[in-house]
């Protein structure tokens, strides 16, 4: 929670939260419920004081978001956990590239700004989910040569728009 610190001419005052910060606490409150859980079981278990009102925002967002499920329970609902941290913070992720014009362009920077360790987890989680298919794309121009069987570069990032063999976006 926030904790205080000393305002200008005395007095404390709250600092400031992160951004998803009381998504994040609030889902890992919630993820410890011994199933579904009430709004105010939340706000109990949450560690300093929110507003019942404030926790039923919170758990609203996050089921526009799809991280939390709700069933109807009299006048209120009971909430369950669809996702936790990590995958909270994959949904803000693709949220931020949803909303940007150029997709490719900001997948090609994010890998390219990767630390090594990253880039090589990255690579093994990809090429442990099955592709889905999809439409090839149009080329602007011959497509980059990669590695025979994933049409990936063989030698280091991927190349924006690069088609694999099969057709997919590489």
């Amino acid at each position: 929670m926030a904790h205080e610190r000393p305002a200008p001419g005395g007095g404390f005052r709250a600092r400031r939260r992160g951004q998803g910060e009381l998504e994040a606490q609030v889902l890992a409150v919630l993820r410890q419920a011994p199933g579904p859980a009430t709004a105010g079981w939340v706000q109990e278990h949450l560690d300093g004081v929110l507003a019942y009102t404030t926790v039923v925002t919170i758990l609203s967002r996050l089921h526009a978001k799809n991280a939390v499920s709700r069933t109807r329970s009299g006048r209120s609902y009971l909430w369950l956990a669809a996702a936790d941290a990590a995958g909270l913070a994959a949904l803000r992720m693709r949220r931020l590239l949803d909303g940007e014009r150029d997709r490719d362009a900001v997948l090609a920077s994010f890998v390219t700004a990767l630390l090594p360790h990253d880039e090589l987890l990255l690579r093994a989680l990809l090429d442990a989910v099955p592709a889905a298919p999809t439409v090839p794309a149009a080329q602007t121009g011959p497509p980059a040569a990669g590695h025979a069987e994933t049409g990936r570069p063989e030698t280091g990032r991927p190349t924006a728009g690069a088609a694999a063999p099969d057709g997919r976006e590489g």
